[in-house]
């Protein structure tokens, strides 16, 4: 250095202490990631571009003003050195230190504190700290960055670095305004100096970037520039948006429905959604993992970005692509990122809607999503800690009345009529279950059809899912509506068992049951079924007891109330046997057991089996006897 401070030609000048950890970090820590590194450059490239473009139209001054904006690399094998050359804003002397020397030593810092404190990709978020165009020396034995800036006044200058503690400064020789960027590559590295694989990378990281970015000595760029999502939906066939999702997915098939959203406020996005199908077409799909392609500028900044949808949408594919997201911000995770939770809260309203409007708009088409992954859906209802009730119009059920078909809850209120103000529904493990169920009786004869909830994740689902539109849920086995009739219209009522015999009947039913019930009892509640299981007052929702039970697998259920139908023919039968009849101990059992069987309870019902054949045994004997008198 002079006294001045003023670098001398040539001299070597040190990097600062952060920048030298940097450059040990990208050099001995991203070997397997290497291919960013022009993803970095061509970023910086079409910045550069970008800025001058704003320049040209406020200053007259401008050198090479006639020259198109564009970005090209090129290749020398002999020499060893790949070139990525554009025709931006270019650089002084003092602003290759300041941008390239200096500048860089706050990001430098926190990109060596972030490195030590996180396990993600250091790929990943290595543009947050505005160092990535150190990430060429992953590949670099040396790097020389020659520009010339666009002042017309300006001279060519170069800074020269080979990955150790200095860098040099020196006279440039490039006439043209600009950057040029030249590696000469490690032995290692010599893929990057094959076009086929530049124009991968490129095709991978940059295809959307707005300036053409030509490779060799042709005219034809690389990258696409117009992304699909930038442009006006009106303006977009059906045609293209499919071709866009066979290209992003590789799946051949058209997907199931897509939604494309350009917002301006309150943040300036871009973004295609789509849903497959079906998922296992996707085998062949090099998105490996879950998330959307997520874009800054038009620049792939993050190729499985998880912040952008909850959880139980990661089956959508998609693009999302922002100008309010800067690329030196973009990286950040959401919880830490104003614009990323910003951009979350758009994205996943318009999924939502765009599943909403399929429902309504084509329900073939919805019941092949819903079929598909209408358990995820469910999934986060049972999860969404921010307003669940967005999700309960994308619900679907299987109905007592229509075990194949599927009804939202908007269709069945309508369907139910004003008079209903409640949804019902069977909590079982079994859609075929419902139509044994002792609970249904009351139910079958008002004619009042009942959702079923059978699947794993419902119970769940439930402790979020109290109401809908002013209609709450309840599970039928609480439900109170008026006693049934016992007869069919036309028929005589059956006969009533005398108040003693019901009296005795019960305290039969308790001595042979003892512990296994918490109370035995008659109803009038039922008509087709012998008896049910009620839950004892006080004890937790039927839902929140099958939650407990899937969680903690020593967890007991309270015990139940048998509820005995004193008009039943097996019950009236029961009492019409002799007090010591051993068949009475047997049906008993059977009877307590059968109950379990429908709730979905018991716990061992091939224990049942013999007990069913003495029964059998009892029958036949019966039988033989009759046809021997």
């Amino acid at each position: 250095m002079s006294e001045n401070n003023t670098p001398v030609e040539g001299q070597a000048i040190p990097f600062k202490a952060e920048t030298q950890q940097l450059l040990n970090i990208l050099i001995h820590s991203l070997y397997t990631e290497r291919e960013i590194f022009l993803r970095e450059l061509i970023s910086n490239a079409s910045d550069a571009l970008a800025r001058l473009a704003f320049v040209m139209l406020t200053e007259r001054e401008v050198l090479d003003s006639e020259v198109p904006l564009q970005i090209r690399i090129h290749t020398d094998k002999e020499a060893n050195l790949l070139v990525i050359e554009d025709t931006g804003l270019g650089m002084t002397r003092q602003e290759l230190i300041d941008n390239l020397g200096t500048i860089a030593r706050s990001g430098a810092r926190a990109f060596v504190e972030a490195s030590k404190n996180t396990d993600r990709s250091l790929g990943d978020i290595i543009g947050q700290f505005g160092v990535g165009f150190y990430s060429a020396f992953m590949v670099a034995d040396s790097i020389k960055v020659v520009s010339r800036s666009y002042d017309p006044d300006a001279e060519s200058a170069a800074w020269i670095a080979t990955g150790e503690d200095t860098y040099r400064l020196e006279e440039g020789d490039r006439e043209q305004r600009g950057t040029e960027v030249r590696i000469t590559l490690k032995d290692d590295a010599k893929e990057f100096l094959d076009e086929s694989r530049l124009r991968q990378v490129i095709k991978r990281h940059s295809d959307f970037i707005q300036y053409p970015i030509l490779v060799g000595d042709s005219e034809e760029p690389v990258n696409r520039q117009t992304a699909l999502w930038r442009l006006s939906p009106r303006e977009t066939e059906e045609e293209a948006y499919n071709e866009f999702y066979k290209q992003l997915t590789l799946d051949f098939s058209d997907p199931l429905v897509h939604t494309h959203m350009v917002a301006d406020a309150p943040a300036q996005m871009y973004a295609v959604l789509y849903v497959p199908e079906d998922p296992q077409r996707l085998v062949f799909s090099p998105r490996k993992e879950p998330g959307l392609k997520l874009y800054a500028k038009k620049v792939l900044i993050q190729e499985f970005c998880t912040d952008l949808l909850p959880q139980y949408l990661n089956f959508i594919q998609g693009v999302v692509d922002s100008e309010d997201l800067p690329l030196n911000v973009s990286r950040e995770s959401i919880q830490s990122n104003r614009i990323m939770s910003l951009l979350e809260r758009l994205v996943t309203g318009k999924a939502l809607d765009m599943l909403e409007s399929l429902g309504k708009e084509t329900p073939e088409k919805y019941q092949t999503f819903w079929e598909t992954y209408g358990t995820r859906i469910k999934e986060g209802v049972a999860v969404e800690q921010d307003s669940p009730d967005k999700l309960f119009p994308l619900l679907r059920f299987h109905t007592s009345n229509d075990l194949s078909g599927w009804v939202s809850l908007e269709d069945y209120i309508e369907q139910a009529g004003s008079e209903q103000k409640q949804i019902y529904y069977f909590l079982g493990d079994d859609p075929s279950a419902v139509r044994f169920s002792p609970h249904m009786d009351a139910f079958r004869k008002a004619d009042i059809d009942v959702l079923l909830m059978t699947d794993t994740v419902d119970p769940f689902m439930l402790l979020q899912l109290k109401e809908f539109n002013e209609h709450s849920l309840v599970n039928i086995a609480d439900a109170d509506l008026p006693d049934t009739e016992t007869s069919e219209p036309g028929e005589e009522d059956v006969e009533a068992l005398d108040q003693a015999v019901v009296t005795d009947l019960v305290t039969k039913f308790k001595a042979i049951l003892e512990e296994k019930v918490s109370d035995v009892r008659t109803t009038n509640r039922l008509s087709d079924s012998p008896a049910r299981l009620v839950d004892p007052e006080g004890a937790p929702d039927q839902s929140v007891q099958r939650v407990y039970q899937m969680m903690d697998k020593k967890f007991e259920l309270p015990k139940k109330v048998l509820e005995l139908n004193p008009k039943h023919p097996i019950i009236k039968g029961m009492a019409d046997l002799d007090q010591e009849d051993p068949r009475f101990n047997l049906l008993a059992e059977q009877v307590f057991e059968n109950t379990l069987l429908v709730e979905g309870l018991h716990p061992d019902p091939v224990s049942m089996v013999g007990r069913i054949q003495e029964l059998m045994i009892d029958v036949v004997k019966s039988g033989q006897n009759s046809n021997g008198d």
